[in-house]
C-alpha cells in the first residue's frame, strides 16, 4: 500500500511539471508567492515554532510512561478531566496548527484516545487568552465572545464525536498497545520529569511569543509609514497601512526593504516581551541541559534524539509541502476574490469561509487583521466566526500531516466536523447580529 501512494505521489510530481503552463505570467507569479511564504515560513515558525514543538514530542514518547498517559487521556480514563485538560491546552499553548502536531503525534502514538487527542488538535492552536483578548478588541466584543465560547465546545464535541464514530478501529488500537511490554519505571522522581518538561513548554511558549507586527516604518525618502507587517521575507515587506482612524487599509502592500531606512516596533508590554523572548526562551534551553546532564542518562538522551528525529522527518517535509501549496492557492485565489463569496449571511457563504479557513495557513493570532481587512471588503460577521473557528485549528499543511498520522478516514471526519460545526454556527450567529 505504501509503495502505491509514493507512486502516486511520484504520478502527481510528474503531471504537474510536465503540464504546468510556466509562459502564464499568473502561474509563475503563484509560484514564486508560493516560495516568498515558505521563506517567511522558514525564517519566523521554524526555529521559534516547530522544532521546539519536535523536541516536546521526542521527549513525550521517549519519557512518558504509556501508562500515565493512558490513566489521563486513554480511551479508559475519566472523560471529564481527559476532555477537559485536552480542551484547555490551548490556553498554554499559543501556538499555530503546524506546531501543535508533533504533540499530537506524541501523545496520540503513546497510546491517547482519539477523543482527548482531537479535543487537543483543536484546542492548542484555537484556545488561547490572546486570540480571544485581541479578537474582542479588534473584531468587536461580539466576535471575541461567540469565538471564546465556540472555541471550547468545539474541542469537547468534535474529541467526542470522534471517539464514538471510530470507537471500534481505536479500541482494536488500544487492546494492540495495552500488549506491548510495559516499559521500566522511569529513574526519575515525578516532579523531576514534570520540571523538565515545564522547561520544554515554556520555551515553545516563549520563542513563539506573540508579535503584534504593529511598526513605524521610515523609508529612505523620509516618508513614516503605520502599518501592520503581514509578511517578511529576506528582500521585501508585505504590510498593511494604518489610516488616520487608526483602522487598517484593505489593501495589502509590498515594500522593497532596498527602499527602507528602519522599522520600529510599536511600544507595548507585549512586544517588550517579544524583544526579550530568546534571553527568557534560552534561560529555559539551559534549564532543559542542566536536567539532562544532572537527571538523565546518555542512552535516554540519544532515545530523545532519535524520537526527535523520527517526528521531523515524519512531519517537517509535509509541512513545508502544505505551506508551498497554501502560498500558491493563495496568489491564484486573492483575499479579495475570496471577500466577494463571504459577503452577508448565508449558509453557503459560511461554508466557503470556513473552508477557506481550513485550508489556509494562519501563524498564531494573523488570523485576527486578515479577518479584519476582509471584513474591511464586505465579509459578513458569521462567515467572519466561521473562519475563526476553522482558520486557526486547521490548514493545508496540518491536513496532510494528520493523514500521515491518523489516515485518511479520520482526517477526513475531522476536517468535516470542523467545517460543518463552523458553518452552522457562523450561520446562526449571523442571524442575531447582522
Amino acid at each position: 500500500m505504501r509503495a502505491w501512494k509514493k507512486f502516486a505521489v511520484l504520478v502527481a510530481i510528474f503531471l504537474v511539471a510536465y503540464f504546468l503552463p510556466l509562459g502564464n505570467p499568473k502561474i509563475t507569479g503563484a509560484i514564486l508567492e508560493a516560495f516568498r511564504l515558505l521563506q517567511w515560513y522558514a525564517v519566523n515558525h521554524t526555529l521559534a515554532c516547530v522544532v521546539p514543538a519536535m523536541f516536546i514530542a521526542g521527549a513525550i514518547s521517549t519519557f512518558l510512561s504509556q501508562a500515565s498517559v493512558m490513566r489521563y487521556l486513554g480511551p479508559k480514563a475519566n472523560r471529564p478531566l481527559a476532555y477537559t485538560v485536552a480542551s484547555v491546552s490551548g490556553v498554554v499553548l499559543a501556538v499555530c496548527s503546524c506546531s501543535v502536531l508533533p504533540m499530537f503525534a506524541g501523545i496520540y502514538t503513546m497510546g491517547a484516545g482519539l477523543g482527548p487527542a482531537s479535543a487537543f488538535l483543536y484546542s492548542g492552536p484555537a484556545i488561547n487568552v490572546m486570540a480571544i483578548f485581541l479578537s474582542a478588541r479588534v473584531l468587536g466584543m461580539d466576535l471575541g465572545v461567540a469565538r471564546a465560547i465556540g472555541a471550547v465546545a468545539f474541542a469537547f464535541i468534535i474529541g467526542i464525536l470522534m471517539a464514538v464514530i471510530f470507537r471500534r478501529s481505536e479500541t482494536k488500537r488500544v487492546e494492540a498497545a495495552m500488549q506491548m511490554p510495559e516499559p521500566p519505571h522511569s529513574p526519575r522522581r515525578l516532579w523531576k520529569t514534570a520540571l523538565y518538561f515545564l522547561a520544554m513548554i515554556l520555551f515553545l511558549v516563549l520563542s513563539d511569543w506573540y508579535n503584534t507586527n504593529d511598526v513605524k516604518i521610515t523609508m529612505k525618502d523620509g516618508t513614516v509609514l503605520a502599518a501592520n507587517i503581514r509578511y517578511q521575507t529576506q528582500d521585501a515587506l508585505d504590510i498593511q497601512e494604518y489610516q488616520a482612524d487608526g483602522r487598517l487599509v484593505p489593501d495589502v502592500r509590498r515594500l522593497a526593504l532596498a527602499d527602507v531606512r528602519d522599522v520600529k516596533p510599536v511600544p507595548s508590554f507585549t512586544m517588550t516581551v517579544h524583544g526579550l523572548k530568546w534571553y527568557l526562551a534560552g534561560a529555559m534551553g539551559l534549564a532543559v541541559l542542566v536536567m539532562l546532564w544532572r537527571w538523565f542518562s546518555r542512552d535516554e538522551v540519544k532515545q530523545w534524539m532519535q524520537a526527535t528525529w523520527d517526528f521531523a522527518m515524519m512531519i517537517v517535509p509535509l509541512l513545508f509541502g502544505g505551506v508551498f501549496l497554501t502560498g500558491f492557492i493563495g496568489a491564484m485565489i486573492p483575499e479579495k476574490y475570496v471577500a466577494t463569496l463571504v459577503g452577508g449571511d448565508s449558509l453557503v457563504s459560511n461554508f466557503v469561509a470556513a473552508f477557506v479557513g481550513m485550508i489556509w495557513y494562519f501563524a498564531t493570532l494573523t488570523e485576527i487583521p486578515i479577518t479584519e481587512m476582509l471584513l474591511r471588503l464586505g465579509m459578513g460577521r458569521g462567515p467572519a466566526l466561521a473562519l475563526l473557528l476553522a482558520g486557526p485549528a486547521l490548514s493545508l499543511p496540518s491536513i496532510l500531516v494528520i493523514y500521515k498520522i491518523v489516515g485518511f478516514k479520520k482526517t477526513f471526519v475531522f476536517c468535516f466536523l470542523t467545517v460543518v460545526m463552523s458553518t452552522i454556527v457562523g450561520w446562526i450567529f449571523g442571524m442575531f447580529v447582522e
